[in-house]
């Protein structure tokens, strides 16, 4: 048995975390079982008085219970993967900023992703992904051009594992076959040398199997749409990385809310604290029937030569 001085702030759950108590509720229990009777814990802490704390064994024993709530099932969810048969829109918006000594530049866009499921072959799902309606883009030919070239290719195809994560995107054969054409008819569009260039390096990606995977696998929907996070919970917490400006970000995420039993509600951060430059919060919310996500807010910052670069990230299905 250990004896603790209650000090001003103490709580149960804090005092739990200092001696490993996995669930706080034992130090009242404990304290009140052995304590005398004017010591008796009814409701708060009061500084000042003795608090009777179990000892390693007894931690070890209310521990070896497993009824912490952070262990509970509720905190800890099988995250599936049953996107049979999904098909669905999502409304994106991505605001992007720098701030370089207080001078702030803004550029923000939106777009609809339409995502389907086609088929499962050799344990890998092939979705159909491809983006619409853009808005609120700066009002450039090179950003038309841009557009109109994604357009070009129609649907992409994605690939992804059991545990819904990206493997792959391919260009569709029926795109590839038909490539010339489509650039003739953006050559029409775009007179200009400038234009050219672009459609040069357009064609050359999309030619380019292995590149044309490394640039889709950057585009934020599908880099956060299919990322790791069904990744399995221990102790109410579950890690994984995701990628972002070509850095593996270590994340971590607990279960956010618990009152929609048909829905599973997720908070994100960043898993590694001590990386002063670099920040990530994350929330979204996901079926419990398929694992599919039906809405997500990712903020993600960094700096760099001390102008930061801040990137706002949502989806909600429509």
């Amino acid at each position: 048995m250990m004896i603790h001085f209650i000090l001003p702030g103490d709580t149960l759950e804090n005092i739990a975390e200092k001696i490993k108590l996995e669930n706080p509720v034992y130090v009242k229990e404990f304290h009140n079982t052995y304590c005398r009777h004017e010591d008796f814990i009814e409701k708060e802490l009061v500084p000042g008085k003795k608090l009777l704390l179990p000892d390693l064994k007894k931690i070890n024993d209310y521990n070896a219970r497993n009824d912490a709530p952070f262990k509970s099932l509720e905190r800890n969810p099988e995250i599936i993967f049953d996107p049979v048969g999904f098909s669905n829109d999502f409304k994106v918006k991505i605001k992007e900023s720098t701030n370089d000594g207080g001078k702030i530049i803004e550029n923000a866009f939106s777009y609809v992703a339409s995502l389907q499921w086609i088929k499962n072959e050799f344990n890998e799902h092939l979705f159909h992904f491809s983006k619409d309606q853009f808005s609120n883009l700066h009002d450039t030919k090179m950003s038309y051009l841009a557009v109109e070239s994604m357009n070009c290719l129609g649907s992409v195809e994605v690939y992804v594992n059991s545990k819904g994560e990206l493997v792959r995107t391919a260009v569709k054969n029926k795109i590839l076959n038909d490539l010339n054409g489509i650039m003739a008819k953006l050559y029409d569009l775009f007179h200009d040398k400038y234009a050219a260039i672009y459609l040069e390096e357009f064609k050359y990606v999309v030619q380019n199997p292995v590149l044309f995977d490394q640039k889709m696998k950057q585009d934020y929907f599908l880099k956060t749409y299919f990322s790791s996070f069904r990744n399995p919970f221990r102790n109410g917490t579950s890690f994984f990385e995701i990628n972002f400006n070509s850095d593996s970000l270590p994340i971590q995420q607990t279960v956010n809310s618990l009152e929609n039993q048909n829905e599973i509600s997720l908070v994100q951060s960043l898993a590694d604290d001590t990386q002063n430059d670099l920040s990530f919060t994350g929330n979204l919310t996901l079926s419990k029937d398929n694992g599919l996500i039906k809405n997500m807010n990712v903020c993600q910052s960094y700096k760099q030569y001390d102008i930061k670069y801040t990137t706002d990230f949502s989806f909600e299905a429509v």
